[in-house]
């Protein structure tokens, strides 16, 4: 029975992972490119590489803060992404190292 929940659980992880992939596609890789180093046009705009020792050095509230409530160009996804999805996006990203 433990089994089945751990391999429940870990379904889970990765359907969530999955899940943060695709929101990914659709919401920011057309601006921060597949990568996260910024697509050219998202350069053009100045999106924010991934990569950047900046962005590297932002703590993962601010990520969210900024997914959540827009920055600059980059625009506001309250509303459009709940916040789980939201952090499930922030996780994503920090793993495209």
């Amino acid at each position: 029975m433990m089994l089945a929940a751990i391999l429940g659980l870990t379904a889970v992880g990765a359907f969530a992972q999955d899940d943060a992939a695709a929101l990914y596609k659709s919401k920011c890789q057309m601006c921060h490119g597949a990568d996260g180093k910024g697509s050219p046009a998202g350069q053009k705009m100045g999106a924010k590489d991934f990569h950047s020792p900046e962005v590297a050095k932002m703590s993962d509230k601010e990520f969210f803060d900024i997914t959540k409530n827009g920055k600059d160009k980059m625009p506001k996804y309250d509303g459009k992404l709940t916040d789980d999805q939201i952090q499930a996006l922030v996780k994503y990203i920090r793993s495209l190292k």
